[in-house]
């Protein structure tokens, strides 16, 4: 069953009600903005680049699938990945995806394929499969709050077994960088200062300048005296009306990597709260969730290109 939520719990979740099913979203990615009929679509921004092949000839055919990598304590772990079937010169930069606290979801799996449309090796590791596997993604959210929330150490653990297996496949380039929203914001970040990566994006990561306050459901502590480790550059990416993370925070966590002389970028946008990217949700802001994909993706081409 699950628990009654906490006050605090209600703001991290706002706009993150059950997902709608795959087919909501055409599996070329997520939309820049919705039709009239209110479907939604998609228009990549950056499609492949046919010259890369060498017969000059580039197909959009893609696979996406469940499979099983090795996570943490050499546990085998459910992770969702996405890639285009053509090869190109060169190979291709890595994404993992860290999914938000409502868990491996639909929207998630959503996104992981919208990095492959983009010419990208894309793969969620499911966070949650220890202690919930099969469950429906609120199940095991719920199993896992439950249970006092994913580890730090664990977190760490997970990502590399899904960075270990991008960078072995065929087409890899090498270079792999991770994105994550709400929880998974914070966690690409530690992600960031605990493995060599190329590129990490924060999307409206909270607690990793301030404590948690009381209420919260899993035991989450700042991490911000890891930033001394942060191996790559970072974008962040934040709603000015958002709680977790404040504006106040995110100040001072780009203070202290300033003056660290640690590279990164970040943004706050103005009328957008948290979850803005979630085009399923009312916290959705398109003009926020456009201007952060394009963000996105000038920052992984330019860190993880070939």
């Amino acid at each position: 069953m699950v628990s009654s939520l906490s006050d605090v719990e209600r703001v991290f979740r706002a706009g993150h009600g059950r997902a709608v099913a795959d087919q909501r979203w055409p599996a070329s990615g997520l939309p820049p903005g919705s039709s009239t009929d209110g479907s939604v679509w998609a228009s990549p921004s950056r499609a492949p680049d046919p010259s890369q092949r060498e017969d000059g000839i580039m197909t959009d055919a893609m696979r996406a699938q469940t499979i099983t990598i090795t996570g943490h304590g050499g546990h085998e772990i459910e992770a969702y990945l996405a890639r285009l079937v053509d090869a190109v010169i060169g190979g291709r930069g890595s994404v993992v995806v860290i999914h938000h606290m409502p868990g491996y979801d639909a929207a998630t799996k959503e996104i992981v394929r919208r990095f492959a449309v983009e010419g990208y090796l894309a793969l969620c590791p499911n966070l949650y499969s220890r202690e919930a596997p099969g469950a429906a993604p609120d199940d095991a959210a719920a199993a896992v709050r439950a249970a006092g929330g994913v580890p730090d150490e664990r977190l760490v653990g997970d990502v590399a077994g899904a960075v270990a297996y991008l960078r072995a496949l065929d087409d890899s380039n090498g270079k792999a960088g991770v994105i994550g929203y709400c929880s998974g914001g914070r966690q690409a970040f530690l992600a960031a200062c605990s493995l060599p990566l190329q590129a990490a994006v924060d999307c409206y990561g909270a607690f990793v300048v301030n404590e948690a306050p009381e209420g919260l459901p899993t035991p989450v502590r700042p991490i911000l005296h890891l930033a001394p480790s942060l191996s790559c550059p970072l974008l962040g990416l934040f709603g000015a009306d958002d709680q977790y993370p404040s504006p106040e925070e995110t100040a001072k966590f780009a203070a202290e990597l300033e003056r660290l002389g640690k590279p990164h970028e970040f943004h706050t946008y103005k009328g957008a709260g948290h979850a803005f990217f979630a085009v399923d949700r009312p916290a959705y802001r398109p003009e926020a969730a456009v201007d952060g994909w394009r963000r996105i993706l000038d920052f992984f081409g330019k860190h993880l290109g070939s």
